[in-house]
């Protein structure tokens, strides 16, 4: 899913940075063009939007390392 990230404006010089994560989906107008709609808002603050990206990156990156090992023995069965 799509995503479209921007800094929200805060009231405050002095708070936090807070982002708007627009998630957005892919769907066809009535003459069959592909358009992005937005599926759902959220808000959040600057830090924690990072650690969540960076703890979602630390996942894939070990689901890669799964996959690669799982290919490493298909290959080995298929000879």
């Amino acid at each position: 899913m799509a995503k479209k990230i921007a800094e929200k404006a805060v009231e405050s010089a002095s708070a936090v940075k807070q982002v708007e994560i627009k998630h957005l989906r892919s769907m066809k107008d009535e003459a069959g063009k592909d358009v992005s709609v937005v599926d759902w808002t959220e808000s959040k603050n600057v830090d924690e939007a990072i650690s969540e990206a960076e703890a979602q990156l630390a996942s894939a990156e070990a689901k890669v390392t799964e996959l690669k090992a799982d290919i490493v023995e298909y290959k080995k069965i298929k000879g």
